[in-house]
């Protein structure tokens, strides 16, 4: 495959939905499905054509492209007899770019290849502002030749694409990202709290550490969140919670404990016990301040 002009795209959620709207904008045929429908249908009016199934909007796709919720859910999507593998035209690509298990993406790497089918996982961060702005980092694991061919979908979507290897490399590379978010927003949290409790103008200080060592993009991104009491998602709890939980197993597999993780885990399940598993990964801040109204 040398161009690719027709587009599948799978889930349009928080993500999704801005992912998909760069790809139109760039000017991409896409066919677009989302479990709930209404979630997908604003779309039509960029000029999308909105699917009442997975195999539908994949049958005469170039690239088949999805971003869905949980680790199920993409066995879902791409194994089901109404799955991406099963209806994907054979020559053409399918790109997983929810954040998966790297053993899931290899096997679907495998079965693709059976099929005749290209197969690359490219999990993203940037979080929902990159999403809307096209400026996502796009983690990428497959082969190279598929990589390249993509150039030109990547550059609707994100800023930065890199091929860390084979099958599940991009997986690996986002559980590494989710590692190092996990103990940043516990930073950022515990910093703010520390900063109200010792009576600072906490909005100033976030103005001033972020131009220092401390600055991080959660503190410029989240931090006026949370300042706002603004805890609507841009990543969902449950979500991270799912992610840092693919991040210990993988971690286990070679032998590792990694203490700021699993206690970063054990916040987030809190969350989710106190019923804000739907709230943004800043709610973390309400954790420390015990407001689980």
């Amino acid at each position: 495959m040398h161009s690719v002009e027709k587009i599948a795209f799978i889930g349009t959620g928080v993500m999704g939905f801005a992912m998909a709207s760069n790809l139109l904008k760039k000017g991409f045929k896409l066919k677009v499905y989302n479990r709930t429908r209404a979630k997908a249908e604003p779309l039509a009016a960029l000029g999308a054509t909105v699917c009442d199934s997975v195999a539908e909007a994949v049958r005469d796709a170039d690239v088949a492209i999805s971003i869905v919720g949980m680790v199920s859910d993409v066995e879902e999507t791409w194994l089901g007899a109404d799955g991406i593998l099963k209806n994907l035209p054979r020559g053409a690509i399918g790109v997983d770019m929810t954040t998966s298990s790297p053993s899931l993406a290899r096997r679907l790497a495998t079965k693709g290849e059976m099929l005749g089918l290209e197969i690359m996982d490219a999990p993203v961060t940037g979080g929902d502002v990159g999403a809307r702005n096209g400026t996502l980092t796009i983690l990428c694991g497959g082969r190279e030749s598929t990589f390249k061919t993509l150039t030109p979908v990547f550059e609707g979507m994100g800023r930065t694409w890199v091929r860390f290897g084979e099958a599940g490399a991009g997986q690996l590379a986002k559980a590494a990202n989710q590692i190092a978010i996990a103990a940043g927003m516990m930073a950022l949290c515990e910093s703010m709290v520390f900063a109200k409790k010792s009576g600072l103008d906490v909005p100033l200080l976030l103005e001033t550490l972020g131009k220092g060592a401390a600055g991080s993009f959660s503190m410029q991104s989240y931090g006026p969140r949370i300042l706002k009491g603004d805890f609507k998602p841009g990543f969902f709890v449950k979500h991270f919670v799912k992610d840092l939980r693919i991040a210990l197993e993988v971690a286990q597999e070679h032998g590792l404990y990694l203490e700021g993780t699993a206690l970063a885990l054990k916040l987030y399940e809190t969350l989710m016990q106190k019923g804000l598993s739907e709230a943004g990964t800043q709610a973390l801040y309400r954790y420390y301040t015990r407001d689980f109204a």
